[in-house]
């Protein structure tokens, strides 16, 4: 006879993300648990500390009750990937929650901007300088400041968006800091979509060089945000550099 406790601990794999026990039982806090227990042992592989490593919790397609248990869980950084879903699941109560930090993180649209400036306290994916005007415009009107990041492309694969080559981004970046309502915080990118640790790994030590090239180039004030490392690869990310990471699947469990 199977002792049913094991059965509940089974260790599984779905979607290669792999959970101790019973995925449908799990709850937020339980997964985040898990998830702080591994990016300690990375940060301890690569001599770093867990503090200087930010767990966002993406919530796209989660509804705002997941939102608020990720919030009693202890996350307080949520990122979204649509400007009309977050503005439909973020409403007024929601996002007076003591600390919480809204980003988005998908791509974003010059068409809302408005919206955008609204609603996130961070936009990560800046991919070209016409997004970033259309942000410091409504900044202007809002009479309000916003951290941006420059989203970079490190796979060069045309189903991704992001800046792809070193000039593009160096001359993004020198529009940027020109912007007084926009603070260019650092970096983003998506790593490969592949089970490959090299080319993973590859692609997020590419962004942290382009980083280091920004930093040493034009010494933005606070240019301190690598965002890298999604739930299939955000332990390779930490020891490649990251500074904050983006989950979603890890943290809510497989999407129905």
């Amino acid at each position: 006879m199977v002792n049913s406790r094991s059965a509940k601990r089974r260790l599984q794999c779905r979607r290669g993300i792999w959970y101790y026990g019973r995925v449908e039982q799990q709850t937020i806090a339980d997964r985040l648990a898990a998830v702080r227990e591994r990016v300690d042992e990375a940060c301890r592989r690569s001599g770093r500390s867990a503090e200087g490593v930010t767990i966002m919790a993406v919530t796209k397609t989660q509804d705002a009750d997941a939102v608020r248990q990720a919030y009693q869980a202890g996350i307080r950084c949520f990122g979204e990937n649509r400007v009309q879903e977050a503005l439909q699941k973020y409403q007024p109560e929601l996002c007076r929650l003591e600390g919480l930090d809204l980003h988005m993180v998908g791509h974003l649209q010059r068409n809302k901007a408005r919206d955008a400036v609204s609603l996130f306290s961070t936009v990560q994916s800046i991919d070209k300088p016409q997004t970033a005007a259309a942000l410091q415009q409504w900044c202007g009107k809002s009479n309000r400041t916003m951290d941006v990041l420059i989203e970079y492309n490190t796979t060069a694969e045309d189903s991704k968006h992001g800046i792809t080559t070193s000039h593009a981004l160096l001359t993004c970046v020198e529009e940027v800091l020109h912007m007084d309502r926009l603070q260019l915080r650092g970096a983003m990118t998506i790593g490969p979509f592949t089970e490959d640790q090299q080319q993973i790994r590859a692609a997020f030590r590419l962004l942290a060089q382009r980083f280091e090239e920004v930093r040493q180039r034009f010494a933005p004030p606070v240019f301190d945000v690598l965002s890298m490392g999604m739930s299939n690869d955000y332990q390779i990310a930490i020891e490649e550099g990251s500074t904050m990471l983006r989950l979603g699947t890890v943290l809510f469990g497989p999407r129905s």
